[in-house]
């Protein structure tokens, strides 16, 4: 039985392009009448540790500034934290900052799932629906999560203006590094204050497991809480990302980590990675005996080939620090040198092979 709430997630701008989705977690620190402000005074409700003070105007902003749209989470992180997975012991926080939340802390199992079911769930099936609507549309999507946080953490006073947070698909995060670090006096942090491999957090679920492009901003409180201070900051941050969306160039699917069998937890990372390699020598291996099949076939009709895994191989192997020569990550897929197998397999291509593949290569995968 879920709980009688009304939506869980605000969309905003919702005409806006597809281009770039933007998402804030922890935008309210609203709680539903029923939960009876979860036993807290308004004066912790206002805090930090109920909502991420000034992301949901800062992301209203940025998605008006790029003509997108933005899902916002409606109710306060305490009620459930969005930026975590369901099985999560700390989707609904029993303790925050040294405070014990009254409304949670004898909450048992059934009432968790109606908590997860009524204000969790929804929210991440509208980010899946967005996602979905275009890729139908045959754009990839570029997912940008507005966080902020306390400019003193337990007595430290935190250096950084901006922090970038990102697991193992930097093709963002990295040139957004790279351009906030231009603006004058700007400290930004790789993957401070917090890290950004949190296994199932909102980013993790939607952009590195479907491979989509994505980074998680966070800022700095203080610089973004009142309006006139956003006014500074605003245009920076949106110039900055603008830079780095053109650095990064058009958006692609990126798988970086090993891809999960749906509905199965128990297999580790490990087990997944090796199961992804025995397939990928199995296609080798199919590919080798098939030297029938000829890549411009496979190119016109699938837009890939022989020549596109040995790349691929070797573009893998330069992200741990492996150089490998254009010819040498290719043998390893035909099984020879490639001039050797295109002297001995490849026939002369027909005229209409000729112009399928020059249609083809408009958007090919390798040079």
């Amino acid at each position: 039985m879920t709980l009688a709430a009304p939506e869980a997630f605000e969309t905003h701008n919702p005409d806006g392009r597809g281009e770039v989705l933007f998402l804030c977690d922890h935008a309210s620190n609203a709680v539903p009448a029923e939960l009876a402000q979860l036993g807290l005074p308004a004066s912790e409700l206002n805090s930090h540790i109920a909502l991420d003070i000034g992301a949901a105007a800062l992301t209203r902003w940025l998605a008006g500034e790029f003509g997108c749209k933005a899902v916002l989470g409606r109710w306060s992180r305490l009620v459930v934290d969005l930026n975590r997975g369901e099985d999560d012991p700390t989707v609904v926080a029993k303790l925050s900052d040294r405070r014990i939340i009254p409304g949670n802390a004898a909450l048992d199992a059934v009432s968790l799932h109606d908590r997860v079911e009524s204000y969790h769930a929804p929210y991440h099936r509208r980010i899946t629906a967005e996602i979905d609507a275009a890729l139908e549309h045959g754009k990839v999507p570029v997912l940008v999560s507005v966080h902020s946080f306390t400019p003193v953490w337990r007595g430290i006073k935190r250096p950084w203006h901006f922090g970038v947070l990102w697991d193992r698909d930097g093709r963002l995060a990295r040139p957004l590094l790279t351009e906030l670090g231009k603006i004058n006096g700007v400290v930004a942090g790789d993957n401070e204050p917090y890290s950004g491999t949190l296994e199932n957090d909102c980013l993790y679920r939607h952009g590195t497991m479907r491979g989509i492009p994505h980074v998680l901003i966070e800022v700095r409180q203080d610089l973004i809480a009142e309006a006139h201070d956003r006014e500074h900051w605003q245009p920076l941050l949106a110039r900055a990302l603008r830079d780095a969306l053109q650095a990064m160039g058009p958006p692609t699917i990126l798988l970086t980590r090993a891809l999960k069998i749906p509905g199965d937890n128990t297999m580790d990372e490990n087990t997944r990675t090796e199961l992804e390699a025995a397939a990928f020598r199995r296609l080798v291996a199919h590919l080798r005996k098939r030297t029938d099949v000829q890549n411009i076939d496979m190119m016109n009709l699938a837009g890939f080939c022989r020549n596109c895994l040995g790349d691929w191989y070797r573009e893998a192997a330069a992200e741990k620090g492996i150089t490998l020569e254009k010819d040498q990550a290719r043998e390893i897929v035909y099984g020879m040198p490639p001039a050797e197998w295109k002297k001995r397999y490849q026939s002369e291509a027909s005229a209409e092979q000729q112009a399928q593949f020059a249609k083809a290569s408009q958007t090919k995968t390798h040079s």
